[in-house]
């Protein structure tokens, strides 16, 4: 599986906190929530999709490393 570079990381983890946003709204407020975060979904996409290009990666792996990079983030202790 190929490394996930940070720049994708964090477009990701921008793009789940957008997702995390839409708990507890409704109507007006979670249409334009939810359109915020099929934004920051669309540019992960195009930019997991251009570097997998660029390095030659598979687009499906490199997408879930990315994944599996910001999901472990959460899964860990905070530092002390």
């Amino acid at each position: 599986m190929p490394e996930a570079p940070d720049e994708l990381i964090k477009l990701e983890r921008s793009a789940e906190e957008e997702r995390a946003k839409l708990a507890g709204l409704a109507a007006d407020e979670y249409d334009a929530q939810w359109r915020r975060w099929r934004e920051a979904s669309k540019e992960v996409q195009a930019a997991v999709t251009a570097h997998a290009e660029a390095s030659g990666a598979s687009r499906y792996e490199l997408e879930q490393a990315v994944k599996k990079a910001v999901r472990h983030a959460h899964d860990d202790p905070p530092a002390r």
